[in-house]
């Protein structure tokens, strides 16, 4: 990985991060803030509406980041097992093109959604610093946590199994 891209890929994200001061901070027991992006596929996203009743990690991630792609893979498993049980986890690219996010995807070989956020606006929303980040939301909405960084299969299935 080249390094100077990352570096540049983190100065935009804490630049972009400060272009709105003034949005409210992300607390644990508010309302996840809504947003309508588009899929990889192309349908909209739009959340939290269509995902009541349902237990979300909504994760920020991209493919420069070096902890996204165990995390990615290693969530796999969890999601296959927890998702009858409502599991959704909604994986947000962050300001990247769709082949990019494609070409990803398939290397990888995770099947939970992915949702585009091009011009960053819903990382800005969630204050996302760096990356990857996962805001874990209840059935009815509501941030009941979030995980900075890497995640292993062990927090992020305790992070969601009392909320199942």
């Amino acid at each position: 990985m080249n390094l100077f891209r990352l570096f540049l890929c983190l100065v935009l994200l804490i630049s972009l991060a400060a272009c709105e001061p003034d949005l409210p901070a992300i607390k644990t027991g508010a309302p996840a803030p809504a947003f309508t992006l588009e899929r990889l596929n192309g349908t909209p996203v739009h959340f939290p509406e269509q995902y009541r009743g349902q237990v979300v990690a909504l994760r920020f991630w991209a493919d420069w980041c070096p902890y996204c792609h165990a995390e990615m893979q290693a969530l796999e498993p969890v999601y296959h097992r927890r998702h009858e049980e409502g599991l959704v986890i909604l994986a947000v690219n962050v300001m990247q093109s769709p082949e990019t996010v494609q070409r990803f995807a398939e290397e990888l070989g995770f099947s939970y959604e992915i949702a585009l956020d091009r011009q960053g606006e819903v990382m800005r929303r969630y204050q996302v610093m760096g990356l990857p980040v996962t805001f874990i939301i209840d059935r009815q909405g509501i941030v009941r946590s979030r995980i900075i960084g890497e995640s292993t299969p062990e927090v992020f299935e305790q992070a969601v199994a009392g909320l199942l």
